[in-house]
């Protein structure tokens, strides 16, 4: 038999015209699933869409306005019926500076974007996941929402709030069939390390074991697992792909 095998099922990836989105689309769209390229960059998200098999496509959202996020739930029931699985993806690194050095512009920025989107887009989707009994919400954090990482107090804290969200919403939907779960990468080698400085990403990489940055397809692996069927008894969980980093 196949395992994590996903064929016939609606996957909703936010963040996926590149960097770990991207590979976690190409993941699960290898695994049977006709994949929703969610992004603000649309040409990006086509061109993305576009190399994926199953009938795969792309759609326009911002993951801060709630009608944007409606209006991209509603299109992707109206083309495949069905979301099965939500990924959320989509965030920023922030603005690279200790606490003195951040505007409120900059912490609502990095609130919104972080934690305001996947709100938004688990509340387009909760709903017809109950209505079929059925679903996969698998959020990205980070292992800096465990930790903590200096002069990233806004990033830190977003991520820390993506975990407390997941473990909550997975306990409201427990019995109805949708495990929802969060993965929580060490340092990733993505374009979001340009928004960070190289001591930054020095500091990250020091602390894995394993001394490497991690890969996006390796994120994705564990993610494909949490957007299976198979994943039938792990709900409210955060798995770490972190090189050997996380502490607890």
């Amino acid at each position: 038999m196949a395992y994590f095998d996903l064929t016939g099922q609606t996957a909703i990836v936010t963040g996926a015209a590149t960097g770990i989105g991207e590979a976690i689309a190409r993941r699960l769209a290898g695994a049977g699933a006709t994949v929703v390229v969610a992004d603000l960059d649309l040409e990006g998200g086509k061109q993305v869409a576009a190399s994926l098999p199953n009938n795969s496509f792309a759609v326009s959202v911002d993951i801060t306005n709630a009608d944007s996020v409606a209006k991209a739930a509603e299109e992707v029931l109206a083309r495949t019926g069905r979301i099965d699985i939500l990924v959320n993806n989509a965030g920023i690194g922030g603005k690279a500076a200790p606490l003195w050095e951040q505007t409120l512009e900059d912490w609502n920025r990095i609130l919104t974007l972080n934690m305001t989107g996947i709100f938004n887009f688990c509340k387009a989707a909760i709903t017809p996941m109950r209505s079929r009994q059925y679903g996969r919400i698998v959020n990205i954090a980070s292992i800096a929402g465990k930790e903590g990482n200096p002069n990233m107090t806004g990033y830190s804290a977003t991520k820390a709030g993506v975990i407390g969200f997941t473990k909550s919403l997975a306990k409201e939907v427990a019995t109805e069939s949708i495990c929802v779960n969060a993965v929580s990468p060490a340092v990733v080698r993505t374009k979001i390390l340009d928004q960070l400085t190289p001591q930054q990403v020095d500091y990250m990489t020091q602390r894995i074991p394993m001394r490497r940055t991690g890969q996006p397809e390796e994120i994705a692996a564990v993610v494909h697992f949490l957007a299976s069927p198979d994943c039938s008894f792990v709900t409210g969980q955060c798995y770490d792909a972190s090189g050997g980093r996380a502490t607890y």
